[in-house]
């Protein structure tokens, strides 16, 4: 009956383990993005303790995941799913969305929340170039700092500054910069299919790749809150 038993769970842990991986549905990934939709915009209207619109403006890149999750099949792991949306060069405006998945890594005050939502900012054509790895890792592979809060940047510190990506969590209400050490982030190439086909996640934050309708909502916030101006 022991046994039986063990054999049981081990046959749902394969089963967890496969599902997790496995691709979404349009429908789903969809319903994702509009999640991001919704997270980026909470953000961004959080009073005076909101993501700086000029941060926005000169932003290379924006990756929002909305509900990263403790995970209960791997202990102490977390895993959540997002977009990365690069603004093109030449004003030729944003990117169709990357599907990301971001894997473990430290919340900080968030740690033991359910879900946690994270906006990341990369700030210069390095983080850009990580953001285009099979995966990186926070504070290791990239340098991250959490991102100043307010309507201007006048809390940056030189650590900001200098930092490829900076980045941002909210957790019941609680909204903070802080930095998400350890986590490791990669393109979801699962999802990525589903979305685009057979194409590279350098293709779809160069431009080359035209978004989905699921899409529009993002965009459309994203360009009302970053006018950035090319170079």
């Amino acid at each position: 009956m022991r046994m039986k038993t063990s054999a049981v769970r081990l046959a749902a842990g394969i089963l967890a383990a496969v599902a997790a991986h496995a691709a979404d549905s349009v429908g789903k990934i969809d319903e994702r993005l509009s999640a991001a939709n919704i997270v980026l915009g909470e953000m961004m209207r959080a009073d005076d303790k909101g993501v700086p619109q000029e941060l926005l403006n000169r932003a290379h890149c924006v990756i929002v995941i909305p509900g990263v999750k403790k995970a209960g099949f791997i202990v102490g792991a977390k895993f959540g799913k997002g977009f990365a949306v690069c603004h093109n060069p030449g004003g030729k405006g944003w990117s169709a969305p990357l599907a990301m998945r971001v894997e473990g890594g430290s919340f900080g005050f968030q740690i033991g929340a359910s879900e946690t939502d994270a906006i990341l900012i990369i700030q210069n054509e390095s983080g850009i170039r990580k953001l285009l790895q099979d995966k990186f890792t926070l504070g290791a592979d990239a340098s991250v700092a959490g991102g100043p809060v307010g309507r201007d940047l006048s809390a940056e510190t030189d650590a900001q500054l200098r930092a490829e990506i900076l980045s941002y969590s909210r957790s019941r209400g609680l909204f903070a910069g802080l930095a998400l050490s350890g986590a490791t982030l990669r393109p979801d190439a699962e999802d990525n299919a589903v979305l685009y086909g057979a194409v590279s996640p350098q293709q779809i934050l160069s431009g080359e790749v035209k978004p989905t309708p699921g899409a529009a909502p993002l965009e459309n916030r994203l360009n009302k809150y970053a006018n950035r101006k090319s170079n």
